[in-house]
């Protein structure tokens, strides 16, 4: 009894000096029971997305489609609350740094995940640049076809396409019913891309192309039977849900759309675009801050831009552009030229990364065209990341639509932008790190992803490529654009402003073709704040490498800071920051414990 009472007392007086003296005997079923949670609830996403699954690679569910009724997205807000309580319960204390971050990501990410709910972001669920009217058909490009299986499931899928049809819609005519709705001229596409699929061919159908090649695993006795199966269901099943998607978005939902550009027209718009900008930058800048500060990186390119063509013999940018546009030379002539100059960039670069990183990605990279059907709205270029077994090669897609429109000024720096160093390297590189949760492995910061992309632009400077002048000048001419991003966005979404005036903005500050200017106004419109990471997760690299370099001074390993920044997968930008500055903090501490040991060590004379 009386050492009953002094340990009792001794954990009133000290308690943590009593838990330093005993620490807790659970801690390795802590440990595990988090594991065993994390497993559950990737389980769990796997199950409830099975599309998403099958791009992974994961083919327990590829006869399965998304679930997209109101019961199930009310199950899943739920499944939500509980996942988030159970990982909260956890007491982390003691474990493994790696293993604690575990915890506190997912956590991080099911708050923001309520957080978003109330924003009923499901009754607006297609735009001209997402939304199943164009993310259906890729399935034909993100899924693995090695066997009859696959196709029998792929199949199954094009029958089960109706039902998910039926249900957008209905979700659809809640946000209408709500004003929740996107802008008219951004639906109008939407109906120009349905009706084209709508209005193919079942034998050229986008769904179809997986029928036009089959694998060697496929017996040439099943090819006939597959290909009739594939053509009925495109016939029968996907066809039809087109037609009546096109008519009622057509017909009911587009003559609704919204006037005005801006979230802040929407319910709750100024709290959703501040929610999105918090998503989207990791941070918690301001949409104000955010304005200021892409009016100062604009003034900075701008700066170097204007210095550039003075070099070539140009006055100003304008007379540039003009020149620009008036040589054949700089513009593509053909869409597989495009393809060809982004191979070659990527080639290049390849042989490069050793100087740049230790770590290499085992995973392959292919260049190939963005699907017809998509290209008037596509990006200039876009990735898409490969499977981790292999199966399926990482690809830079590539839009060669109006090619003779297009410039080839940009193609070097987004091919370091979408292959490697970028994402190709970051995403890849995540996926083979065993010592990661699949959560992690294959998660994504829009700050981190985008932020590394446009930071491994600049690397092929340092590597010694934009040996072309006018091809550094697409760098620079990329870097503004991301810095554009970051007043336009705001400006639409925050300051009120119309779409000319995003249009003009552009202009003024810019040489981009067009084509680009079009597409990347209406994009904004399309993804409030979404486009706003680049430049912040660029500028926060940035600031974590000089930081690093003025502390390690001559000890700065520029390959061991990029092994770093890649070896935790993607994270949000305080979290990185952090883990950077604890890399610093043991580098200088192995520096000093090395020169420690070299000066007692007996010198020879």
């Amino acid at each position: 009894m009386r050492i009953l009472i002094c340990l009792l007392s001794l954990a009133l007086l000290f308690p943590a000096a009593l838990c330093a003296a005993n620490p807790p005997a659970d801690l390795e079923v802590r440990r595990q029971a988090l594991n065993d949670l994390l497993h559950e609830r990737w389980e769990y996403t796997m199950r409830t997305n099975p599309i998403y699954a099958s791009i992974l690679g994961d083919k327990r569910y590829n006869d399965q489609i998304d679930d997209f009724s109101q019961q199930a997205i009310d199950d899943d807000l739920l499944q939500t609350r509980r996942f988030l309580d159970r990982f909260e319960a956890i007491d982390t204390t003691g474990f493994p740094e790696q293993e604690a971050l575990n915890q506190q990501l997912m956590v991080r990410d099911l708050k923001m995940s309520l957080e978003g709910a109330r924003f009923k972001p499901e009754q607006m669920p297609v735009n001209q640049f997402s939304g199943i009217q164009i993310d259906a058909p890729q399935m034909a490009s993100y899924l693995s076809f090695a066997s009859v299986k696959d196709y029998e499931d792929y199949i199954t899928r094009l029958k089960l396409l109706p039902r998910l049809f039926d249900q957008t819609i209905v979700q659809m005519r809640k946000g209408l019913a709500e004003g929740r709705i996107p802008p008219r001229i951004l639906l109008e596409k939407v109906v120009s891309q349905a009706r084209g699929i709508a209005a193919t061919p079942p034998d050229q159908s986008p769904f179809a192309h997986p029928f036009e090649k089959f694998p060697d695993g496929v017996p040439e006795a099943d090819r006939k039977r597959l290909r009739a199966a594939g053509l009925a269901a495109i016939n029968d099943s996907v066809i039809p849900a087109y037609d009546r998607f096109t008519a009622f978005v057509r017909d009911q939902y587009a003559p609704k759309g919204r006037v005005e550009p801006g979230a802040w027209s929407l319910p709750d718009g100024d709290a959703w675009y501040s929610f999105r900008v918090k998503e989207s930058t990791t941070t918690n800048l301001s949409p104000e801050e955010i304005h200021r500060l892409g009016l100062q990186q604009v003034q900075e390119i701008e700066a170097r831009m204007i210095e550039l063509v003075n070099q070539l013999g140009f006055k100003d940018i304008k007379t540039f552009k003009a020149a620009v546009d008036a040589n054949p030379k700089l513009h593509p002539h053909s869409r597989e030229e495009i393809l060809d100059l982004y191979r070659k960039y990527e080639d290049q670069m390849y042989a490069r990364l050793p100087q740049l990183f230790g770590r290499l990605p085992k995973s392959k990279l292919e260049v190939i065209p963005v699907e017809a059907f998509r290209e008037k709205e596509a990006a200039d270029a876009s990735y898409m990341n490969g499977t981790p077994d292999g199966s399926r090669p990482g690809h830079v897609m590539v839009n060669t639509g109006d090619f003779a429109k297009r410039t080839v000024l940009d193609i070097e720096t987004t091919a370091y932008h979408e292959g490697v160093p970028g994402h190709h390297m970051q995403i890849s590189i995540a996926q083979e790190l065993p010592e990661l949760p699949l959560f992690r492995q294959h998660g994504g910061y829009t700050a981190y992803t985008e932020g590394w992309a446009l930071y491994s632009e600049r690397l092929g400077k340092e590597v010694g490529f934009y040996q072309d002048p006018y091809s550094y000048y697409g760098h620079l001419q990329d870097d503004m654009l991301r810095a554009i991003r970051l007043v336009v966005d705001t400006g639409f979404h925050f300051k009120h402003w119309t779409r000319q005036q995003v249009v003009d903005y552009f202009h003024d500050h810019s040489t981009i073709d067009e084509v680009t200017v079009q597409s990347e106004t209406d994009r904004y419109m399309a993804w409030p704040a979404q486009a706003l990471g680049y430049k912040i997760g660029q500028l926060e690299i940035l600031k974590l490498r000089q930081y690093a370099k003025d502390q390690l001074g001559d000890k700065f390993d520029l390959r061991s800071f990029h092994d770093e920044v890649l070896s935790g997968g993607a994270l949000p930008m305080d979290v990185l920051s952090t883990r950077i500055h604890e890399w610093v903090g043991q580098q200088k501490a192995q520096a000093s414990l090395t020169l420690r040991v070299s000066q007692s060590q007996p010198q020879s004379k």
